[in-house]
């Protein structure tokens, strides 16, 4: 499976799934029962390569203005939801945090930001094509520090002066 591929799946499945979170994932693993179990781990080998990818401070400090605070769990759920947004989205938003303001048509921190199920999603299609667990995806593990240098996210005048943009949609009070 190419990156390419990987994208219409994540695409079509969302779109499908209007947006929920939950539906998107559910969806997802019906799509990639579809395809044979090699294509499955391909998926998740691209999945974890971009989560990997956006473990960043600032990508976090991102996540923090949008859900009004992220804890280490709620950014791993918010970097599933922010794949799960597609390409352009997720590019954008590892690329430069604050352009999540224009990129991101809306947000509602009790349905958005959280993808913790779009994670699962692989492993649960693999499971059930072949009733064992996933093997080793040999995607080099995360980094035990995020990219970046560390801020506070719960100095809100850093956060304003770091992300203006989505701090003026999503997080001025």
């Amino acid at each position: 499976m190419d990156e390419t591929e990987f994208w219409e799946i994540v695409d079509s499945t969302r779109e499908a799934a209007e947006g929920d979170p939950d539906d998107h994932a559910d969806l997802l693993v019906e799509r990639l029962l579809r395809l044979d179990p090699e294509a499955v781990l391909d998926f998740a080998r691209h999945f974890e390569a971009r989560w990997n990818r956006a473990y960043t401070w600032d990508l976090w400090g991102a996540a923090a203005v949008l859900l009004g605070g992220a804890s280490d769990d709620a950014f791993d759920s918010f970097r599933c939801w922010l794949i799960g947004q597609g390409r352009e989205v997720f590019e954008g938003g590892v690329h430069d945090p604050d352009t999540l303001a224009d990129l991101l048509e809306d947000f509602d921190e009790d349905i958005d930001g959280d993808g913790e199920e779009l994670g699962y999603a692989a492993d649960e299609a693999y499971e059930r094509l072949t009733g064992s667990d996933a093997p080793d995806l040999g995607v080099p593990p995360q980094a035990a520090e995020p990219a970046g240098t560390p801020f506070d996210f719960d100095d809100d005048a850093a956060l304003a002066v770091r992300f203006p943009g989505l701090w003026e949609r999503f997080g001025a009070p």
